[in-house]
Order: structure tokens, then C-alpha cells, then sequence
């Protein structure tokens, strides 16, 4: 079995010796731009070149370093035959869920009105929320929503969650589809985007969208930059339709030292921070598809191309 590891990383070996260790029949190769091909079995990836599938054309199966897979699907020449394989959590998803969680309580706990009396010397006790006043939107219920949705709920926040296809959660009021997004926006005045990028969900957050939300709404995005229309961010924070949002995910990264974004109070900025790949985590998991793959066992995570995720 030979593995090809294509992931741009300057210190391949933090990954290849553990793979090695956990495959050691397997012959582990390092992506190189100008080499020649070594006809892999398995490519483990990040955002590979197009010459990679120009270049190995025996491959069985493509192993994703991260959940989203958008980054790979835009590869222009990905075959349309070939096993695409997304990761599935490795810690990314209580991550996410303590992400989210810190970014409601600013908003909930007016933490911020805290710092500032701290800042100046003042000490004084504002009311308790109500729960009920907070309630709060998922948009995507894949592995890391669900967690998500799941967590806040457990805390007595009101969860409602959305997604393309009807979803059961207990503790959390679901609806699917474009024909039940306006039923489920009015009921959120805290949103929370987790979805993955397809060309249905691309400049979904757009201020049609937040227009439906509950006044004092909070944007929460942890998805992609792309299903944000930047502008109208902007104008319904002038217009005062949203009181707050927390970005973690932009159209560009690093974000540009002139965007408007920086300059916002009401928006709180994180570098693509909220979910880091665990190696050792993603290293058992991927490991553990290949060989059960290669035994023609049936493996989970498997993408459907033409959904995108």
C-alpha cells in the first residue's frame, strides 16, 4: 500500500512517522511538486494541487485533513469516480461547542459591560438573563451542529436547529428546507452558522436573512467566510437589525489590515480559531479508514460530490 501525504505542511514528519507507525506495511511518500508520480493508493490532503489527480491516477481514495471540504471539491480536475473522505471530528466538534458557547455568553452575560466597569472602577450588578429572551438558531446540524445545538440546550438555552434535510434532536425544535428557513429564522435572535459551504449555502447570511431575525440579534459564524455577504453585515449593523456579531471564518485569511471588520466594536474577531485539527486524533481516525478500506470494509465519512459534503 503506498500513501501519498499532500498538505503543504513544512514538517511533513509530524505526520508521516505517526502514520508509518500506525500503517507500517504502508509506504508513506511526501508530496513533491516536481517529483515524479509514485501511482498512490491513498492521498491524504489539504487543499492539494490540481496536479495531484493529474499526476496519480490509480488512486482509491482521498482523505481530507479537516471537516469542511471545500477546499478539495473546488479542485477543478477532482474525478468524479474517486472515494472522497472528510474527517469526522477528532475534537473538533467540543471545540466548536465551547466556541460557540463563549461567544453567547458575551453577548447573553454582557460580559464586555463587566470589563468596562473593571476598567473604571465600578462595581455594579445587572439583572440575570432569561434564558427565553436568548434563544438561539443552529444553521446546519452535521456532527459539529448537532454538538452545538446539543450543548446550549443542555445549558436551557430555547435551540432550534435548520437544515437542508429534516433532523430529530432532542431538546432542540428542528425544521428543513428553504420552505421552513422563515419560520425558523423569526425564532432565533441568536445565530449560530455551522453549515458547510456548497453553492446552495454560498452568501446565504445576506441581509435578507438577518432581517428575519429578533431584534438585539447576534450573528455567530463558524462555517465558511464565503456563506457571509460581508457589506450586508455592515449595513445591518448600522441599521441596528443586528446588535453583535462574532466572526471567526472570512472570505480572506488572513484578514486584510484595511478591512472594515477591524474597525467594528460590535464584532468580535478570532483567526480561524474555533475547531483546530487534533493530529493524533485525525491521524488514528484516517489511519483506521484506510486499512478498513483497503480490507473492503465499509468506512463512514464518505462525501457526496455532488452535494458537497
Amino acid at each position: 500500500m503506498k500513501i501519498l501525504f499532500v498538505a503543504g505542511d513544512p514538517k511533513p514528519e509530524r505526520w508521516t512517522v505517526p502514520i508509518k507507525q500506525q500503517l507500517p506495511s504502508a509506504e508513506i511518500f511526501v508530496w513533491d511538486p516536481d517529483g515524479p508520480a509514485v501511482d498512490a493508493d491513498y492521498a491524504i490532503v489539504w487543499q492539494p494541487p490540481a496536479a495531484l489527480f493529474e499526476r496519480e491516477k490509480h488512486l482509491k481514495a482521498v482523505f481530507n485533513l479537516g471537516a469542511g471540504i471545500d477546499g478539495l471539491l473546488n479542485v477543478a480536475n477532482l474525478p468524479e469516480h474517486l472515494t472522497v473522505v472528510r474527517l469526522e471530528d477528532a475534537g473538533m466538534a467540543v471545540q466548536m461547542a465551547e466556541y460557540v458557547l463563549h461567544q453567547l455568553l458575551e453577548a447573553s452575560r454582557e460580559m464586555e459591560t463587566y470589563r468596562e466597569q473593571q476598567r473604571t472602577g465600578v462595581w455594579k450588578i445587572h439583572r440575570p438573563i432569561k434564558r427565553s429572551e436568548w434563544p438561539v438558531g443552529v444553521m446546519g446540524l452535521g456532527h459539529i451542529g448537532t454538538r452545538v445545538a446539543r450543548t446550549l440546550a443542555d445549558l436551557d438555552y430555547q435551540v432550534s436547529g435548520w437544515a437542508r434535510t429534516p433532523r430529530r434532536l432532542e431538546g432542540v425544535s428542528t425544521y428543513a428546507g428553504p420552505e421552513q428557513l422563515c419560520d425558523f429564522l423569526p425564532s432565533t435572535r441568536v445565530l449560530v452558522n455551522t453549515l458547510p459551504l456548497t453553492d446552495e449555502t454560498r452568501d446565504i447570511i445576506n441581509y435578507e436573512l438577518l432581517s428575519q431575525l429578533q431584534p438585539g440579534a447576534v450573528l455567530i459564524n463558524v462555517g465558511r467566510g464565503e456563506h457571509l455577504v460581508e457589506d450586508d453585515l455592515l449595513r445591518a449593523l448600522d441599521e441596528g437589525i443586528l446588535h453583535r456579531a462574532s466572526l471567526d471564518v472570512f472570505r480572506k485569511e488572513p484578514l486584510p489590515e484595511a478591512h472594515p471588520f477591524w474597525q467594528r466594536q460590535e464584532i468580535t474577531i478570532t483567526p480561524h480559531i474555533s475547531a483546530r485539527t487534533l493530529r493524533d486524533a485525525t491521524i488514528e481516525q484516517i489511519t483506521g479508514k484506510i486499512r478498513d478500506h483497503a480490507a473492503g470494509q465499509a468506512i463512514s465519512g464518505v462525501v457526496d460530490i455532488n452535494r458537497g459534503y
